[in-house]
C-alpha cells in the first residue's frame, strides 16, 4: 500500500535536505544549509513516528534512515565545520583543498561508525550510548548563526562567536564530538516505555529548561542544551540503576 511507503518517504526528504545543505554550505549559503538540517531532523523525527503509528516499520527503512542521517548529520555538518575551520585558519590556504580544515570530516566518520553501532544494539531504544548524530548535526548547524552574528550581544554571545572564529577551538571541538559520538556515555532518550512522573522526570526538566534557554538566547543556548542533555543524562542514568537496586 502507498501508505506504508509514507515513512520511507519521509526518510528521503531528510537525504534530499542533506544534499541540499551541503551544496549550499560550498555556495557560501551557511543559514541556509542550517536551517535544512533542521529540516532534515524534523524529518527524520517524523519518518520513525510514522513508521509507529501505519505500523508500517521494515528492515529496509531502518538501513534507510541510517544513511540518510550519515548525509545529513554526517557530513552535512562536516561540511559546516569545514568551511568554519577555512574561515578561521591561521594556515596558508591551498587553492583546491584546505588541508588544515580536513579534520572537519571527523564528524562524518564517526557519526557513521555511530549509526553502524546504533543498527545493531538493540539496547538503544528509549536511551541512547554516545550522542545521537540528529543532536551532534543540531549543535553544529546552530555554530553558523552564532558565527555570523554581530558580536552586541554582550559577554556570553560575543565569547561564542570568538570561539567560533578561533580555528584551535573549532579543532578541539570537533574532536571532542567526534569522541562524544561513539562513546559509551549513556545519554537519555526522549522516548519513554511509561508516563509515570518517575520514568519522564528529567525529560520534562530537559524540555522546558530548553525551551527556556532557546527563548531567552536563541541559537546561542546551543552549547548550554548540549551540556544539559549530558548532565540531565547522568542523572537519569543514577535514578534508574538506583530503581532497579531498589526492585531487586
Amino acid at each position: 500500500m502507498v501508505v506504508r511507503f509514507i515513512p520511507n518517504l519521509l526518510t528521503l526528504l531528510n537525504l534530499f535536505s542533506g544534499c541540499i545543505a551541503i551544496v549550499l554550505i560550498f555556495n557560501g549559503s551557511y543559514i541556509y544549509s542550517s536551517v535544512l538540517i533542521f529540516v532534515a531532523s524534523i524529518f527524520d523525527f517524523f519518518d520513525g513516528t510514522a513508521a509507529r503509528l501505519l505500523n508500517a516499520k521494515s528492515e529496509i527503512g531502518k538501513q534507510l534512515d541510517s544513511l540518510s542521517d550519515v548525509v545529513s548529520f554526517g557530513v552535512a555538518p562536516s561540511g559546516i565545520l569545514y568551511m568554519l575551520m577555512v574561515n578561521s585558519s591561521p594556515f596558508p590556504a591551498n587553492q583546491i583543498l584546505n588541508y588544515n580544515a580536513l579534520p572537519a570530516f571527523l564528524i562524518a566518520i564517526f557519526s557513521a561508525l555511530r549509526l553502524a553501532k546504533f543498527n545493531i544494539d538493540d539496547s538503544q531504544t528509549f536511551s541512547f550510548k554516545g550522542l545521537p548524530t540528529p543532536a551532534n548535526a543540531l549543535f553544529i548547524a546552530s555554530l553558523t548563526f552564532i558565527y555570523l552574528q554581530n558580536n552586541s550581544g554582550g559577554l556570553y554571545a560575543n565569547l561564542l562567536s570568538s570561539l567560533t572564529h578561533n580555528y584551535f577551538a573549532l579543532l578541539g571541538l570537533t574532536i571532542l564530538l567526534s569522541i562524544l559520538l561513539i562513546s559509551k556515555l549513556p545519554l537519555m532518550g526522549l522516548k519513554t516505555k511509561s508516563l509515570k512522573w518517575n520514568f519522564i522526570k528529567f525529560k520534562v526538566i530537559f524540555l522546558v529548561l530548553t525551551f527556556i534557554l532557546v527563548v531567552f538566547l536563541g541559537f546561542q543556548s546551543s552549547p548550554a542544551i548540549l551540556l544539559l542533555y549530558i548532565i540531565l543524562s547522568v542523572f537519569e542514568r543514577h535514578n534508574t540503576d538506583k530503581q532497579q537496586i531498589t526492585v531487586q
